[in-house]
């Protein structure tokens, strides 16, 4: 049962993935990324826009969402995280141009500075673990799903 293929690939995926979020680099951007999430979520109530309540509340569930995607709670595969990181990226977006696009006049000075340097750095951070990932899967080489099913093995 260990040299099944499938099992053999499925313990392949496990480990890239956790290559990828075992270094110092890694950990620092999921670290990173959970406190931008965390500061998002709670952002109006810090910089005094909570009466602005859609975006407030915008904020809130977009930073809880980043949070929990990146924090790699839920990527223990490949496939997730290097999916998850995607995601995160768009989350990034909305968050820059959410104080344009939610009902409301709540595009004032502090929503909109607030909002775009804390969704570039969301978004800076989301394409850091993606690259991560991606880069744990390149330094395999060849290693991948056809490897497990070359004859000889």
């Amino acid at each position: 049962m260990e040299t099944h293929p499938d099992i053999v690939d499925m313990r392949h995926r496990h480990e890239m993935a956790e290559r990828a979020t075992s270094t110092p680099q890694g950990q620092a951007t999921g670290t990173l990324a959970f406190l931008t999430g965390i500061y998002l979520a709670a952002s109006p109530w810090i910089t005094g826009f909570n009466n602005l309540s859609t975006l407030a509340v915008t904020n809130l569930l977009t930073g809880i969402a980043y949070a929990l995607l990146m924090s790699g709670g839920f990527g223990r595969a490949y496939e997730r995280t290097h999916s998850m990181a995607w995601g995160a990226c768009v989350l990034g977006v909305w968050t820059i141009i959410a104080p344009w696009v939610v009902s409301g006049n709540v595009a004032t000075t502090k929503t909109i500075v607030n909002n775009v340097v804390t969704g570039v750095i969301a978004l800076a951070l989301a394409l850091a673990a993606s690259a991560a990932a991606r880069a744990a899967e390149s330094s395999e080489g060849g290693r991948g799903r056809s490897a497990a099913f070359m004859p000889g093995r």
